[in-house]
């Protein structure tokens, strides 16, 4: 059977999203055990980031010190 290419349109944007979603919660997480839960602040503009953006933020987070570096990493992105 063929899916029409409408149809795979659908299911691919439906994957990224559920990609992006988990990305975003696994950030939150970290975020939230590194810094505590004052990074719930920032929830809502990490789950509006797309896949590049969040798996930059990704590797920037291992060199923040604090909430202020991810003020300064939104800031410039």
């Amino acid at each position: 059977m063929q899916l029409s290419p409408l149809y795979l349109e659908k299911i691919q944007a439906a994957e990224r999203a559920g990609e992006a979603r988990g990305e975003a919660r696994m950030l939150v997480r970290q975020l939230n055990r590194r810094f505590g839960d004052a990074s719930d602040r920032f929830t809502d503009r990490i789950q509006q980031l797309e896949i590049a953006r969040l798996e930059e933020l990704g590797e920037a987070l291992l060199d923040f010190t604090s909430l202020a570096d991810l003020e300064v990493w939104f800031s410039q992105n």
